[in-house]
């Protein structure tokens, strides 16, 4: 089994399992906070891969997603070694944006991070807001 397996690719809620690492975590061997935003990166690319959608391909069309904002809440910490959950789900659907639920959880399927993460879409160029393609909202 790889690092980074994937489960669930038709179901509403994405999950990656990934392994933490040393390179994860302080000097106390829990994951530092802001690797958990690098965690749920990950976790969206790779819902939208196992629903046959590649989001840098996107580029060629000027079009480019990035974080807007989000809200997250650090509940327990993940620690070296562990093997962790990160989710991701689409909870809405705008004109010009996502917004994800995203949660960490642990082997005893706590949640040990929340984040509600808005995506949105703009003109690669110019970085204004544009509508989400049709293409992707098929993928969903």
């Amino acid at each position: 089994m790889t690092v980074y397996s994937l489960i669930n690719k038709i179901e509403a809620t994405h999950k990656l399992f990934i392994r933490v690492y040393i390179e994860d975590t302080d000097a106390g061997g829990i994951v530092f906070y802001a690797n958990y935003l690098k965690f749920f990166e990950r976790a969206r690319t790779e819902y939208f891969r196992a629903r046959g959608f590649e989001l840098r391909r996107g580029l060629d069309d000027n079009i480019n997603y990035v974080v807007h904002s989000l809200t997250i809440q650090y509940k327990k910490p993940a620690r070296l070694d562990d093997k962790i959950a990160v989710t991701a789900e689409v909870i809405k659907v705008g004109k010009t944006y996502l917004l994800f639920k995203q949660r960490v959880l642990n082997a005893r399927n706590e949640v040990l991070v929340e984040a509600d993460v808005k995506i949105a879409c703009l003109y690669f160029n110019t970085s204004k807001p544009q509508r989400l393609p049709s293409a992707l909202l098929a993928s969903l």
